[in-house]
């Protein structure tokens, strides 16, 4: 599985790739910290997952969202934000996110994210044999 971190905090960035490290047949394939930058290398890397920070210089998370679902691209998203109030839930739901996720409450829930994208990719790659 094929993971993009997008955030423009380098910690935070490090703090995502620690938590996925543990997880055998994932790959971070990139690593950006603004939103132009991040639709471009969705756009070359076609990953699996996208885990996407709200705030973030040139283009926030929720204009790169939007831009990935008018892209009809089949990548599942993560908004992961320091700022998890419901109008923002709300709008990132609306805007086709997958998950959305505080990065100080629900931090961990990330590896429950790819825990069952990886189950489902095992699942469906059983059923494709």
């Amino acid at each position: 599985m094929k993971v993009i971190i997008a955030d423009d905090s380098r910690l935070m960035r490090e703090r995502i790739r620690e938590a996925i490290s543990i997880f055998s047949g994932v790959e971070i394939v990139s690593e950006t910290e603004n939103g132009l930058q991040t639709l471009e290398e969705l756009k070359k890397h076609n990953p699996n997952l996208a885990i996407i920070d709200i705030r973030m210089p040139d283009m926030n998370g929720i204009e790169v969202l939007k831009k990935i679902r008018e892209l009809k691209m089949k990548v599942k998203v993560c908004i992961l934000t320091n700022y998890p109030y419901p109008q923002y839930r709300k709008r990132c739901l609306e805007a086709g996110a997958d998950y959305f996720i505080s990065k100080t409450e629900d931090f961990e829930d990330i590896k429950i994210v790819i825990t069952g994208m990886l189950r489902k990719t095992e699942t469906t790659a059983g059923i494709k044999l």
